[in-house]
């Protein structure tokens, strides 16, 4: 507490009990004095009169307060001394510790008189203003610790800020000495993941007033006009989500009312919007404005009836789109079963009975029977093109075996041998094997009738038999006949 406040003590005398002190021994001389707690005499000299500042009242001053003895601690230049704001008063103790001096007489009373040869109250002013400025002195760092202290209470008063808090509707006010919003956050443990949104933005710096709002992400698993997608919103209900993702909701089918909350969890929302399609019927347009998910809901939407076979021109079970044009056919139908043949196959086998070159079928293949069904149908007015809708074989085929000679053909025949066979095969047929006359009857290098050919041995037609054979079967009918069989060219055998 600054020293000018305190006034110099006197000596004080005993108290008696006409309200007059009565003169004490000498105190002891008191240490070297300190000048926050006034001036002192000097050695063996009565100390001056207490006198507190005008105007001024220390409420924690005890009074009224035994006389004694003063004496400043042996440390009190090295305590600091803070003021009191409003009131300046020197310890208790030390006051405790004050020598005897008159105290000021209770209010209506006279005014004790001080002890004789004791220094009258003037001159313990003139020793209290001649220390002033010593005091002052000393009051010039107690001042600064003061204001060091009043500017850090200033700085802590300037940091607090007051800030609301908006967190999914719910407001709260909040004092914070955060500098920007992912402190504030952080200070309130709010850990917001990728999809939930905070504005301002996370590195906004925070002033007095700020409002910062958070909302949380939801799920939303969206089926929009067929089309499926997991999406996230920030909005707390359908309509919100709606508008946020930016779909036309006027007219659309819902599967959750616009009004339903979205849980934190999320929700499976399907949404059709309202679309223009046009359908081509009957040689009519029609068009209309449809949320329907299927083109058949929408055809029934338009009024149009579907009977029988009538289609349309796109799945009637697809999704209608915008702008969609789709054509309704009118079909008419029927069956119609025709029988077509089934070829047969050929099965080859050896023979060794026959002579090499020779084949002979030992059963003829016969086609087979197949029933098919088809569908007839007319779209529109228009035939279309018979559709195969079933099958059904009426009658199998039969192979067809063939029998393949290995045997080696004979060329001699004794009587024959040496005569010009290749004269009388150019008489009979030109040198060709294959030759038929016209009637069908003679055929062959000689003109074999079937009769005479399987007579001599030969199989099947002798036309179909090799040249070899047909040589052979020749030379043998010489040797029973002569050229006999051959009226007109008999003689090139010997020409």
């Amino acid at each position: 507490m600054p020293s000018a406040h305190y006034a110099s003590y006197e000596a004080h005398g005993t108290y008696g009990t006409s309200g007059t002190y009565a003169q004490a021994a000498p105190a002891p001389a008191p240490p070297a004095p300190s000048a926050p707690y006034g001036s002192y005499g000097t050695p063996g000299e009565p100390y001056g009169i207490y006198e507190p500042p005008q105007g001024l009242y220390d409420p924690f001053l005890p009074e009224p307060r035994e006389a004694g003895s003063y004496a400043p601690p042996a440390d009190a230049d090295e305590l600091p001394l803070l003021p009191r704001q409003g009131s300046v008063t020197a310890p208790a103790e030390e006051l405790a510790k004050t020598p005897s001096e008159p105290l000021a007489a209770p209010r209506g009373e006279p005014a004790p008189e001080p002890a004789p040869g004791a220094p009258g109250r003037r001159s313990a002013r003139r020793r209290r203003t001649g220390e002033r400025p010593d005091a002052l002195r000393r009051l010039v760092p107690q001042a600064l610790v003061v204001a060091f202290l009043a500017g850090g209470t200033s700085a802590f008063i300037v940091s607090d800020k007051t800030v609301k808090l908006n967190v999914e509707g719910s407001s709260r006010t909040l004092h914070t000495f955060a500098d920007d919003v992912e402190e504030l956050l952080a200070d309130e443990h709010m850990d917001l993941g990728a999809h939930d949104a905070v504005t301002p933005g996370h590195d906004h710096g925070l002033t007095a007033g700020d409002e910062i709002t958070v909302r949380y992400g939801r799920p939303v698993a969206l089926t929009l006009d067929g089309e499926h997608r997991r999406v996230w919103t920030t909005a707390r209900t359908v309509d919100g989500a709606l508008r946020q993702l930016g779909v036309r909701a006027e007219g659309a089918y819902l599967s959750t009312s616009r009004s339903a909350a979205i849980a934190r969890e999320g929700l499976d929302l399907d949404v059709r919007t309202e679309r223009t399609v046009t359908f081509m019927a009957d040689g009519r347009e029609r068009t209309i404005r449809t949320n329907a998910a299927t083109v058949h809901e929408a055809i029934d939407q338009a009024g149009i009836t579907l009977r029988g076979q009538d289609t349309t021109s796109v799945a009637p079970d697809s999704f209608p789109r915008e702008g969609q044009t789709i054509s309704v056919m009118r079909i008419t139908g029927s069956e119609e079963v025709r029988e077509v043949p089934i070829d047969f196959t050929t099965e080859r086998h050896d023979d060794p009975t026959l002579y090499k070159g020779t084949e002979v079928v030992s059963q003829r293949g016969e086609k087979g029977v197949e029933r098919i069904t088809y569908a007839l149908r007319t779209v529109n007015g228009v035939r279309q093109k018979p559709r195969q809708i079933s099958t059904e074989t009426v009658r199998r085929p039969t192979t067809q075996i063939v029998k393949v000679g290995t045997k080696a053909m004979p060329t001699a025949v004794q009587g024959a041998d040496g005569l010009n066979w290749d004269g009388l095969a150019q008489c009979e047929a030109g040198g060709r094997p294959d030759a038929v006359d016209p009637s069908g009857t003679y055929g062959g290098l000689y003109q074999f009738d079937v009769r005479t050919w399987q007579g001599l041995g030969g199989k099947g037609r002798p036309q179909d038999a090799p040249a070899g054979e047909q040589t052979f079967r020749a030379k043998k009918l010489y040797v029973s006949r002569g050229a006999s069989p051959w009226p007109v060219c008999g003689r090139k055998l010997h020409g």
